[in-house]
């Protein structure tokens, strides 16, 4: 029986919530059970909806774009007066290193509320003249409205970041909003709300309910026929339930799904930089990450020394305790998520791999033996159409292979059911102009692995999503586009 643990609530209507039922929160760093956390019934997820809905026409409703625009730079100040604990309620939930939490992630997440309400002020939606066949002109003018409730589903690797990725342009663009982050990763979603309600936040706006997700209050909220639109990021197939319930309405939705994406490194490449960037776009966050790379292509020419290196770098990497600065690899994220990539790994050995370093789970101290914690593994020798070099692992892993041409390898590349990111190291700028326009991925970074622009689209071919996110394309999905034409004359 649970005793003395934080007990994580939800947060609707302005207020915090418990429930009847709830479930064990783990430390993923050492396997302890650390919290409880509510599991929302279907009537706590319709009272969400219906705070949600009723703030619709609260004082909300009269506010202009402008001044939700400067809400959002206020909230964002009031959450820098609170980075200390959103750092340790992050690390609590995913067991990220510090350095990274504290440095980059979450002044990201922060940074989303100022970027979106620069996009905001610099939207302008210009009237224009119609001039009639028989005579005279129509003023036209494109407003935008906001579409009502969004249902957001957010994931467990970037918790923060993510989720204020979706808030802050449906915020400002006038939505209400009920949010169920995934059940790995629950604390900053609440503090988020209750900050921005402390911010000034209308009641009801922001809301935030807990559980799993198929028949449970992911299924809820998204099949709710008051949610207005739809927007989830995580795993390919979740994605496709989430729109099989979206056709009910039909409402929109905005799926950013999985990746098996892939790095090109030339014999021109700056091969310090690349093998550098090479390492942290497969291990960052414990391989945790949409973006990071399982498929790395090398040129002939440098492959034998490029995989040495990289085998250097990835042994220097330090797992540890995620609280100390020195930290730079946390544990997967679950015991489940840590056996389904260890399966991975068993299974491309089978397959013929010849591992270059990792491929088990990671011996930690008697302090984190209990974590998720995977040892980070490099293969080479299999083919395009082994397992790991087509399913994405969503772990701490990545398969070197060898290519002589660039139109090889960029068949290579796109043979893939995913889309999402690749990326190309070279000296050669028209070789990476034309290998970046043949690559079939929402996002192809160019020395350089990444850099996020909250201007940008950001999204995925394929199977990796449906939709952009980022600038207006974010405002245009958070908002009805109305056109108002008038004759002047």
């Amino acid at each position: 029986m649970m005793q003395n643990f934080d007990v994580i609530s939800c947060f609707i209507g302005g207020n915090s919530e418990q429930g009847g039922n709830y479930f064990e929160k783990r430390y993923p760093a050492t396997g302890e059970v650390v919290a409880k956390v509510v599991e929302s019934d279907q009537a706590q997820v319709d009272r969400a909806v219906d705070a949600a809905r009723k703030a619709l026409s609260g004082p909300w409703k009269n506010t202009t774009m402008i001044e939700r625009a400067a809400f959002l730079e206020r909230l964002a100040d009031e959450l820098e007066e609170h980075i200390d604990e959103l750092v340790a309620e992050e690390i609590k939930d995913t067991g990220k290193p510090i350095t990274a939490t504290r440095n980059v992630e979450i002044p990201r997440a922060i940074a989303n509320f100022r970027a979106f309400a620069a996009i905001a002020r610099e939207d302008h939606l210009k009237p224009f003249q119609t001039s009639m066949l028989a005579g005279g002109v129509a003023d036209n003018m494109v407003l935008r409205q906001p579409i009502g409730v969004i249902g957001i589903v957010a994931p467990w690797n970037l918790p923060l970041l993510l989720l204020t990725w979706k808030v802050a342009p449906a915020l400002v663009c006038g939505n209400t909003i009920v949010v169920k982050p995934s059940e790995h990763s629950p604390r900053t979603a609440v503090l988020l709300a209750k900050i921005a309600h402390q911010a000034g936040l209308p009641d009801g706006v922001l809301n935030v309910v807990h559980g799993h997700g198929a028949d449970a209050a992911g299924s809820f909220l998204v099949s709710h026929p008051d949610v207005g639109a739809i927007t989830f990021t995580g795993e390919t197939r979740t994605g496709e339930a989430i729109m099989k319930a979206a056709a009910m309405g039909p409402r929109p939705v905005s799926l950013e799904l999985g990746g098996k994406n892939a790095a090109v490194i030339f014999d021109d490449a700056d091969f310090d930089a690349a093998a550098a960037g090479t390492v942290r776009s497969m291990f960052d966050n414990c391989g945790q990450v949409c973006l990071t790379t399982e498929r790395i292509f090398v040129h002939r020419k440098i492959f034998a020394p490029f995989v040495e290196r990289l085998a250097d770098l990835t042994k220097k990497l330090q797992p540890g305790d995620p609280r100390l600065a020195a930290t730079t690899l946390g544990p997967a994220i679950s015991d489940i998520q840590r056996d389904k990539v260890l399966g991975f790994y068993r299974r491309a050995e089978q397959e013929g791999a010849q591992v270059v370093t990792g491929g088990g789970a990671l011996q930690m101290p008697a302090s984190l033996a209990d974590g998720y914690w995977l040892a980070p593994t490099i293969w080479t020798g299999l083919p395009d159409d082994a397992e790991v070099c087509q399913r994405e692992v969503f772990g701490p892993c990545g398969h070197i292979s060898v290519f002589d041409d660039d139109d090889e390898v960029v068949t290579r590349v796109n043979n893939s059911s995913y889309g999402l990111a690749s990326t190309v190291w070279t000296k050669n700028m028209k070789r990476a102009r034309k290998v970046a326009m043949e690559i079939e991925a929402g996002t192809v970074w160019v020395n350089c692995w990444r850099v996020r622009d909250e201007r940008a689209a950001f999204g995925g071919f394929k199977r990796s999503g449906i939709g952009r996110e980022g600038g207006t394309w974010s405002l245009d999905f958070y908002s009805e586009l109305k056109t108002v034409c008038a004759y002047t004359s």
